[in-house]
């Protein structure tokens, strides 16, 4: 075997190496100066706006993030003037180590800047969302179809209204397949440590917490646990040195935070929709979506991935029905599941697969939006009310529409050529 000069291999970037590189820098600064140029004109990102002033107080100003004063702030951010009492107050909830992670944004004193380079970073986190979900679905759909998922991740209803309102639900919608990935890898500390940073946001991942959790005690795959503890601790130590009250003012602010949250839960929903009913509606909801939850997960425990993905999926679209807060920019989380039954629909009718797949997205693309204008523009509560709760119990029923698909793969020859096709 003739043997190549290791010197005539090392070579200087060609031409369309470089041009690709520049190419790459130009639209990255103009989709920066685009985002940056809609948070001047659209005055939202309230919930990125919370963590942003906390973590400047924190830094150039002598007032108490978990305090009175900067909800204020947010309220007249997002309402224009303080908010009612049946409206959100935008209270701080987050520990004080995740107000940390937004240091880097809060070095900018224009809010806007902030904001824009956080819809940047936002959009790149809906791509690998997409393509995430596409690996754990297994499925290998063309480039186009590759193209207008990524299209209908970024453009659809629950995604721009997350961009412009800045929830933090891109992120950790992410970090939730990052998690099953490293699961996947056997990267467990890295698990541990992913799962230390969702530790906090439970009205998006309080059931895929526990999931995971069973997962791996189930496994005994205890170096997740050794992860989340060292993560844990050297957290709470930085916080504790850079402020040593914050535990206290968390828990005070999380007490306050979920007994204003009481009117945004899917109970108190259906309750208005449908006042004759004489039960708690919420409770029986919160026990049924345990129990469907704790059934799903135990058969799922030594199965292969695609049906622990399903599962993963379905915690996420049952975690609104426990009785936690539901706000509609959070059902950008849904978006992996809608993926995987999109990818169910193309394996199981493969003579129309291309039509029914696209009219799947069309479909849910044209709802969302007439669920937002209508919410937006109509006098009627039952709008609104219809925009938080109808997502999780659609994608519900969308996962369990297809449930046989994702848990029993193709088995016979005829099914797997019929596949591959």
């Amino acid at each position: 075997m003739a043997f190549r000069d290791i010197r005539k291999s090392q070579r200087f970037l060609g031409a369309a190496d470089i041009a690709f590189i520049l190419g790459t820098i130009v639209f990255i600064a103009a989709l920066l100066a685009l985002n940056i140029h809609l948070a001047r004109i659209y005055k939202g990102g309230e919930w990125l706006f919370l963590r942003w002033s906390a973590a400047r107080a924190v830094l150039f100003q002598n007032v108490e993030p978990y305090g009175a004063t900067l909800a204020h702030r947010v309220q007249l951010r997002a309402y224009g003037r303080e908010a009612y009492l049946n409206e959100y107050p935008f209270v701080l909830n987050d520990p004080f180590y995740v107000v940390l992670l937004y240091v880097p944004l809060a070095q900018f004193s224009d809010f806007t800047i902030a904001h824009g380079i956080w819809m940047l970073f936002a959009q790149a986190a809906i791509v690998g969302i997409i393509l995430l979900s596409i690996r754990f679905s297994e499925w290998e759909p063309p480039f186009w179809m590759v193209l207008l998922l990524i299209g209908f991740g970024l453009f659809n209803a629950f995604s721009l209204e997350s961009f412009l309102s800045s929830s933090p639900t891109i992120f950790l919608t992410f970090i939730y397949l990052a998690i099953l990935l490293a699961l996947q890898n056997g990267a467990d500390e890295l698990v541990g440590a992913l799962l230390f940073l969702v530790a906090y946001q439970w009205e998006i991942g309080a059931l895929y917490f526990l999931l995971i959790l069973m997962l791996v005690f189930a496994n005994r795959r205890w170096n997740v646990l050794v992860g989340f503890i060292m993560s844990l601790i050297i957290m709470v130590i930085i916080s504790i040195l850079m402020d040593s009250g914050w535990i206290i003012d968390y828990v005070r602010a999380v007490l306050f935070d979920w007994s204003r949250q009481l009117d945004y839960t899917m109970g108190t929903t259906l309750a208005y929709i449908f006042p004759e009913l004489e039960f708690s509606l919420g409770r029986w909801l919160t026990l049924f979506a345990g129990a469907l939850l704790f059934v799903e997960a135990l058969r799922a425990m030594y199965e292969h991935f695609r049906h622990i993905a399903w599962v993963a999926f379905l915690s996420l679209a049952l975690n609104p029905m426990i009785g936690f807060a539901i706000f509609s920019a959070n059902h950008v989380v849904l978006l992996p599941a809608v993926i995987l039954i999109t990818a169910l629909v193309w394996e199981r009718w493969i003579r129309w697969r291309v039509l029914l797949t696209v009219l799947l997205l069309t479909a849910i693309f044209l709802v969302s939006y007439n669920l937002y204008l209508q919410a937006s523009t109509a006098r009627e509560r039952l709008y609104s009310d219809l925009l938080k709760i109808l997502p999780p119990i659609l994608t519900t029923l969308g996962l369990y529409w297809m449930r046989w698909w994702a848990i029993r793969p193709p088995r016979i020859w005829a099914d797997q050529i019929g596949a591959r096709r």
